[in-house]
Order: structure tokens, then sequence, then C-alpha cells
């Protein structure tokens, strides 16, 4: 009888027991799912970002652009009149003032392709970028003067100068040189630019000989080949000159992400002016 009665326990027993190790199993199970959540990457630095691949995008910026203008237009006053003796005795380039630097300065828009290359945390790319600009400057200037020569020749003559140019766009290619902290990289470029100009660089001369000067039957008659003008107006001229710049950029997600910078190009002289831009530009991009 009692052999029959602990034969019938046994199975009950064995329920007992293994319940509690199923409780526990159930509740480790549990556990370790709220326990242990996937984190998001930091946004701010932390942890490693593949910086590498190509990347697109595009931006706006505020550009103050400076036009310096050369001597150029000295030259070509003794140029304007080097059919007359006057040259002989007058540096005609010399009645030209200095002409003084010029700013123009508002919003740019420009586009930005590139690749990067990623080594430990040290990110090396090249980059290229295509800006729409617009700024220009002009100077003008009427000169007139009354020149008696030892020769006894008289003459009246005048000029009137015009000095301009017009950056309408321009593209740079540049290295970058960056260091990623997490999704966090700041950066400094170096590379060459191109800008494509409208210029104006010219002189309109006139000069008239005059008779019996300062007597009351003065007068005058316009020398042969006058009025006229020397130097040229150019459009879609191109300049070659150096860019450099630094920023930062901020990946917001793996495919995208933000930039601030700032960029200098200086142009070289072309038609006589000398051009440097400087800009602080924003632009988001996306990563392939």
């Amino acid at each position: 009888m009692r052999a029959a009665s602990i034969a019938a326990l046994a199975p009950v027993l064995m329920m007992a027991c293994a319940l509690p190790q199923a409780a526990r199993a159930a509740d480790y199970l549990r556990g370790s799912q709220i326990e242990q959540p996937v984190e998001p990457p930091p946004l701010f630095g932390g942890g490693r970002f593949d910086w590498s691949g190509f990347y697109v995008g595009g931006g706006a910026g505020v550009s103050e652009t400076k036009f310096k203008p050369g001597e150029g237009l000295r030259a070509l006053a003794n140029s304007a009149f080097r059919n007359t003796d006057l040259v002989a005795e007058r540096d005609m380039g010399s009645f030209i003032n200095d002409l003084p630097d010029k700013r123009d300065s508002g919003s740019q828009f420009f586009g930005i392709v590139g690749y990067n290359y990623l080594f430990d945390d040290v990110v090396l790319g090249l980059e290229a970028d295509y800006t729409r600009s617009g700024h220009n400057y002009r100077v003008t200037d009427f000169i007139s003067r009354r020149s008696a020569l030892s020769t006894g020749n008289v003459y009246d003559w005048s000029m009137t100068t015009n000095q301009a140019a017009k950056l309408d766009d321009y593209a740079t290619l540049r290295l970058r040189m960056g260091w990623a902290y997490g999704r966090i990289m700041p950066f400094a470029t170096i590379g060459g630019a191109l800008g494509r100009f409208n210029t104006a660089s010219t002189i309109d001369a006139d000069i008239a000989i005059v008779s019996n000067a300062g007597q009351a039957n003065e007068s005058s008659v316009r020398a042969v080949g006058y009025p006229l003008r020397v130097g040229s107006v150019k459009k879609n001229t191109y300049a070659f000159g150096l860019s450099a710049g630094a920023g930062v950029d901020w990946a917001l997600t793996d495919n995208l992400f933000l930039r601030a910078e700032y960029q200098i190009i200086r142009f070289a002289e072309i038609e006589g002016t000398t051009t440097t831009v400087n800009t602080g530009r924003v632009a988001a991009a996306l990563k392939f």
C-alpha cells in the first residue's frame, strides 16, 4: 500500500520541482529583453563612425568679395596718346589716380561633391564645389588738361577711364584633411580655384591741337584719329586662384551630415583686377 502511494505521488513531486526552474528561466528571458536595449549611436563624439565614401550636397553662404584694381590703366593712358608728341614730355599715366579697393557682398549658393578615405581616425578626401556669385565693381573717372610743350605745340586733351569686373561664378578642387571624433569631424582644405569673369579696362581719349593759345583768335582742331578708345571689354574670361578653408562636419545619420565652413579664395590678376573672396557657409550632404 505504501509503495503504491509513493509511486502515485512521484509525478506530482517532479512537476513541483520543475515549476520554479521554468519560472526562473522565463524571468531571465524577460529580464534580458528589458535590461539590454539597443542604444542609438551618440550624436556628439564617442564611438566610431565611418566617414569614408562618396558624398554630394549643397548649401548657401555669405561672401565678401574684394576687388583690387592694378596699374593697367596707366599703361593704357600712354598708349592712348602714342600718336602725338604729348608722350615725349608727359607721363600720361601719372594723371590717373590710384584706384581704391572696391568690395561687394551678398548671399551665394553652391554645390559640393567629394570622396573621403578613412585611416583609423584620420580622414583624407578630395572635394569639388561650384558657386554662383555675381559680385562686381566699377570705377570711372574723367580727366582733362591743357598742355603746352617745349616744341610750342599746345593741346587740349581728355581721358575717360573705366575699370570694372564681375565674378560670375567659380569652382574649386581641394584636398581635405580631417580628424574623426565619432560623428564630429573638424577639417581643413587647400586647393585650386577657377573663376569666370566679365571685365572692362578702357580709356576713351580725345585731343585737339590749339592755335594762338590764349589770344583772341584762338582756335582748335581735333587731331586725326581721335576720339580713340584703347583697352578692352571682355566676357567669359577665366582666372586661376588658390583656395583654403576650415570647418566641421556633423553626421546626423549614417547617410546625412551637416557642415559649417569658412573659405577664402584669391584669384590672380585678370585685366588689371585682383579678386579675393571670403565666405562663411553652411551645407548639407548625403553620404553613400
